[in-house]
């Protein structure tokens, strides 16, 4: 059974930083292309950042710059480090398999940006 379960949400001023874990099993994750997406309040899914299974990253325009993806196959688990947070970036988190994909399995983690 395929399982991700998303991490290290929270309440965070803007300017502030997070890093989000996404620990994985019954599937191949050496080999997966992941992704985050996210739905802030009132809104649908959006496709945020993938990484290939070979590393490369991408990145949706809005949160260039700021954040960065990363893996640790030994781990399984997929990470999301977030930096300069706007309010703009309130959101629950999720990570899914594939490049691009807005097809979460996971509960997802909330991300909180206020002052």
């Amino acid at each position: 059974e395929v399982q991700l379960v998303e991490s290290g949400g929270g309440l965070v001023q803007p300017g502030g930083s997070l890093r989000l874990s996404c620990t994985t099993s019954g599937f191949t994750f050496r080999f997966s292309d992941m992704s985050w997406a996210r739905q802030a309040p009132g809104t649908g899914l959006e496709w945020v950042s993938s990484i290939n299974a070979d590393g490369t990253t991408y990145y949706t325009d809005a949160v260039k710059g700021r954040f960065t993806a990363s893996r640790d196959n030994g781990k399984r688990t997929l990470y999301l480090q977030m930096d300069n947070l706007k309010p703009d970036d309130t959101a629950v988190y999720y990570c899914t398999i594939g490049r691009e994909s807005i097809a979460t399995l996971g509960p997802g983690t909330q991300v909180i940006v206020s002052s």
